[in-house]
């Protein structure tokens, strides 16, 4: 048996996606909806471009509150493959429950981690990488997918590339790099060293384990616990460690020259906000320069340039602004711009406080 037909891919879905506010909400968050006009949701999106690599070897795991939707919108998927979280501990406990579970199913098992909500433009390219990733990873590296920068972003996390590993196509990861100013960005760039990260990990899934066993013993022994006796998933869940991967594994694995990076040519991006969206949709057709998520009917811009979501069903209208931000729902109504897009996040945090929640 090939390593291929060993890997299996994870979903992890969750997140309420606050910058997309008010768009997406908890209840109702970014992976479920279509944001790029494609008729298929983030997550169907994500499916679509695994099932050609995996067939149903997927595992999803997302919150209880979703498990239904998510059902809904996968028919495909095993009922079995779905994992429902009591409560969010982060990247690490999520993607490491799979992990446990696969184990178990199959000691020799591979996984890659795919968020439900990301955007990749070249499925085939995508899949390539993916391939290279498994063969690394199948000689017990953990392997990230490191994305080829098309300008200096301030808003992702970097990789640090190093030492070339045999042939290629992956090296040693050198460096996680946090997110950068504006200056460090483009010099990153500039060095064709770096790459974007993009969260991506693929690893067997017992080497993903005795790595987090290394640094955070309690977790994984908890996850692997849970996953002999899943009926102790309720009552052992809030007591697991709340971190993210890259913290628990993967920057101090790298340390130890344990981590490897596949640079990704493919298009990608995160839709972390309103900015971003705007970048993925087509321009409408009688809108000139302000792009649409929704009915194009419903939206009239007259020497304006931006982004509008008529998610209410009431017209919008745009008039001499430029990088507007203006998204109508039937509860709540956001107008910034682009440049702002970021600090969206800051409003549902207000609206949190004020005890708001219905809201968010």
């Amino acid at each position: 048996m090939s390593c291929l037909d060993r890997f299996w891919a994870v979903i992890p879905a969750g997140g309420a996606g606050t910058r997309l506010w008010p768009l997406s909400r908890a209840a109702s968050p970014k992976f479920l909806k279509d944001l790029t006009g494609t008729g298929r949701s983030l997550l169907q999106g994500t499916w679509d471009r695994l099932e050609p690599l995996v067939g149903d070897r997927v595992v999803v795991v997302t919150g209880t509150a979703h498990a239904d939707a998510v059902r809904d919108q996968l028919p495909g998927l095993p009922a079995e493959q779905l994992l429902a979280e009591p409560s969010p501990r982060d990247s690490m406990a999520a993607i490491g429950l799979a992990a446990a579970m696969l184990e178990r199913r199959d000691p020799e098992a591979l996984l890659g981690s795919f968020a439900a909500d990301h955007v990749i433009t070249d499925p085939e390219a995508f899949r390539r990488c993916v391939r290279d990733a498994v063969v690394v990873a199948d000689q017990g590296y953990l392997v990230t997918i490191g994305i080829e920068p098309t300008h200096p972003a301030t808003g992702f996390g970097y990789i640090r590339m190093g030492e070339v590993l045999g042939d290629g196509p992956a090296c040693l990861v050198g460096q996680f790099v946090e997110k950068p100013d504006a200056r460090r960005a483009a010099e990153y760039v500039a060095s064709g060293r770096f790459r974007w990260n993009a969260g991506m990990f693929v690893v067997r899934a017992t080497v993903l384990l005795d790595l987090l066993a290394t640094w955070h013993p309690a977790l994984a022994a908890g996850l692997r616990e849970i996953a002999a006796d899943p009926s102790l998933l309720p009552e052992r869940w809030a007591d697991l460690e709340k971190i993210a991967i890259d913290h628990a594994v993967a920057e101090p694995a790298a340390d130890q020259g344990r981590v490897a990076v596949v640079p990704g040519s493919f298009g990608w991006d995160d839709v972390g906000d309103f900015h971003s969206l705007a970048t993925l949709l087509p321009r409408a057709a009688d809108t000139g320069e302000v792009r649409v998520l929704g009915d194009e009917a419903l939206v009239r811009a007259l020497d304006a340039t931006g982004i509008v979501v008529p998610a209410s069903g009431r017209h919008v209208a745009v008039v001499g602004l430029e990088d507007i931000v203006v998204v109508d729902t039937p509860d709540a109504v956001l107008v910034t711009t682009r440049q702002r897009a970021q600090d969206v996040k800051a409003v549902v945090d207000a609206l949190k406080a004020e005890g708001l929640d219905e809201l968010v």
